[in-house]
């Protein structure tokens, strides 16, 4: 029988939280010595209360400094976890040969997460820019019965060998995109997933490969309603 995670299924089980909640600001979870998984935690969460949680996954050669900023405000705003990986090598597992021991940090650093909240089962979404785009991307609707949104920004890839559950999905992409043309990855990857029926927001912005600060701001919107 082939192992679930080797097609990028989680392991994870949302469960009751064991620990006390996590003062407001960024915290290593301290599941790895270097490149660890940080956590931002906004100000204002009441205690046992179940709150959204958003995973961000950076871009190839990335870290979660890189990715961090565009982000945060919008979590201590609307008071979302936000959850920030970092690969072990410059960019994901799938990236390079597929799902392993990025997959597997993944699953430690959620448990890490639910140990000290309730996560809203309405609101749990993967978000991520380029190769951190495709990472989302598959890994969200293999794992659709769990996350309930998708957000890509500037994805190239859709590796996707089980589908489960019905996430929302969210993708946006440059127009004069120089690393993954829209005519190659956006556009046909928003075509090919509404003809499979799901739910897409697809926008197309004049820009190239970036991350564009109004865009994050519909894709939170997006996440939140």
């Amino acid at each position: 029988m082939i192992d679930p995670s080797l097609m990028g299924r989680l392991s994870f089980t949302p469960t009751a939280p064991t620990k006390s909640p996590l003062q407001p600001g960024l915290h290593p979870l301290g599941i790895a010595e270097e490149r660890d998984a940080m956590l931002y935690v906004p100000t204002g969460l009441e205690e046992e209360v179940a709150v959204p949680l958003l995973v961000m996954f950076h871009g190839g050669g990335g870290s979660a400094e890189k990715v961090l900023p565009f982000l945060q405000e919008h979590a201590e705003r609307n008071q979302f976890l936000l959850l920030v990986p970092q690969s072990i090598y410059p960019t994901w597992d799938i990236v390079i040969g597929g799902n392993g021991p990025d997959l597997q940090r993944l699953n430690q650093a959620l448990t890490a997460v639910t140990a000290h909240y309730f996560i809203d089962p309405d609101h749990f979404g993967f978000a991520g820019f380029s190769d951190g785009g495709s990472y989302a991307l598959s890994n969200g609707i293999t794992n659709g019965d769990l996350i309930t949104h998708v957000i890509v920004f500037s994805g190239g890839f859709m590796s996707v060998f089980m589908q489960e559950g019905a996430p929302r999905i969210f993708i946006s992409h440059g127009l004069s995109d120089e690393q993954l043309p829209i005519e190659t990855s956006g556009r046909p990857h928003a075509e090919k997933l509404k003809a499979a029926g799901y739910d897409v927001t697809f926008l197309e912005f004049a820009g190239n490969h970036s991350i564009q600060p109004p865009i994050v701001e519909l894709a939170v919107e997006f996440f939140l309603k």
